[in-house]
């Protein structure tokens, strides 16, 4: 009988705490959708066709993305901007960097980030425009890579340009 109550307590320690984990997992996922700002209105995506001078598909079968870390649409590259349009896997603290090189793995990701420019946050996961820094030489780099800051998990890229 008190094998049975420890057996009892063990039991219910232990779904309680699988209930706990994933009602924690949830919140992780859910958060940066509840919290996310409006994204950017057709008229202002509309607005940077005009001066676009490069234009890539972001791509959801890169060799590090999986169900959870994707992005699938188009990305337009101007001389102050980068936009998106189409879609990302919700997650917390996205950063759109430039890369002078193709990457898809984490692995690269890391052992070219001193190579890259930090562009800015993304808070939206359907459609974003990004400022450019006046510094940023565009002829330098050739792909935008989304990545996770705060799992260190690789999204998507898309080269815009060859080298």
């Amino acid at each position: 009988m008190f094998a049975n109550a420890w057996f009892n307590r063990l039991l219910l320690l232990a779904t309680h705490g699988g209930v706990g984990f994933i009602g924690f997992a949830l919140g992780i996922y859910m958060l940066p959708i509840l919290t996310a700002p409006d994204s950017p209105s057709d008229i202002a995506m509309m607005q940077k066709l005009n001066s676009t001078e490069y234009v890539a598909d972001v791509q959801r079968d890169l060799k590090d993305s999986d169900f959870l870390h994707w992005g699938e649409g188009k990305l337009r590259v101007g001389s102050d901007f980068i936009a998106f349009d189409g879609e990302l896997a919700p997650g917390p603290d996205y950063i759109l960097y430039l890369s002078p090189e193709f990457v898809e793995t984490e692995a690269d990701f890391n052992r070219l980030k001193s190579t890259m420019t930090p562009v800015g946050n993304i808070k939206t996961f359907d459609r974003f425009i990004l400022p450019l820094d006046e510094s940023v030489n565009l002829e330098d780099f050739t792909t935008a890579i989304v990545w996770c800051e705060s799992f260190g998990q690789f999204i998507t890229a898309a080269q815009f340009r060859n080298k």
